[in-house]
């Protein structure tokens, strides 16, 4: 059973893995190098749970303490019940929801062994704003998707805003990085999976007439919001694919794009 511990002094070390939570520069290279990321509210914590990470800590307000009462007596971590002022002092912000967890990150697997099993895979480029992950994650796991991967200036699956819009999808779905871009795609198209760049191109052939879903094996490569995939990733697509749009409309946003991307690659998909 974990120790409920009350703490009144936001200097406390023993809140250090939950200090200046709204300072994104600092919770980006400290969470990855200290090996810890955060999870917020109820349901991401028994989600990041329930997918096996061990937690490192728990702060929660009053509140929350009975609500996740059969968390806190199946833990070996500490949980830590502050006040709602003082849990803001730590981290910055208003804790809405009261319940906060820090968890121990666990080694990412390489692409290879991820593509060994996989059959629609995400691919993102530079996409390196948390709400777009956390919603691609969201998406790739309710659509179908098997797993994602990332070239390596793409934002972090664990920072706190993508678990959050992910509301823990980010769990669900392996990733892996590409830490060689884009070498690293030939080992995607090695594993046998057809390479198709999402772009709103007019030379790009519309999901419907490519029909992704009869393909044995897919990548859908998706770019940045505002500039897309580079010149060098869409040189090393197979196919280009687009989305077709109407009433003027150029392009969506890359989360809502990779959503209905994600619907037409993973539709009808062959069975193994």
């Amino acid at each position: 059973m974990a120790e409920l511990i009350t703490v009144e002094d936001p200097a406390d070390p023993r809140l250090r893995d939950y200090t200046g939570l709204t300072d994104v520069e600092l919770r980006r290279r400290r969470e990855p190098a200290e090996g810890l990321f955060i999870a917020e509210g109820e349901k991401v914590i028994r989600r990041a749970r329930d997918a096996g990470y061990e937690m490192r800590s728990m702060l929660l307000s009053a509140k929350w303490v009975d609500v996740m009462r059969d968390v806190i007596d199946e833990l070996p971590a500490p949980v830590y019940a502050v006040s709602p002022e003082l849990a803001e002092q730590v981290t910055g912000y208003h804790v809405h929801r009261g319940a906060l967890a820090s968890m121990q990150r666990r080694p990412l697997p390489t692409a290879v062994d991820l593509l060994g099993s996989a059959r629609r895979v995400v691919i993102m480029e530079s996409v390196n704003d948390h709400t777009n992950i956390g919603a691609i994650f969201r998406s790739a796991a309710a659509l179908g998707m098997d797993a994602v991967l990332l070239s390596s200036d793409c934002a972090d699956p664990l920072y706190r805003r993508s678990v959050k819009v992910s509301m823990g999808a980010v769990f669900s779905v392996p990733y892996a990085r590409l830490d060689a871009w884009p070498r690293g795609l030939d080992a995607v198209r090695d594993a046998g999976f057809t390479l198709l760049a999402l772009t709103p191109d007019e030379k790009a052939k519309s999901l419907d007439e490519a029909a992704p879903h009869r393909m044995d094996r897919v990548a859908l490569m998706l770019g940045a919001e505002g500039d897309g995939l580079s010149t060098k990733a869409l040189m090393a697509a197979d196919e280009w694919v687009r989305i077709p749009m109407a009433h003027g409309v150029d392009s969506l946003n890359v989360g809502a794009a990779a959503a209905v991307a994600f619907y037409a690659v993973a539709t009808g998909r062959p069975q193994a």
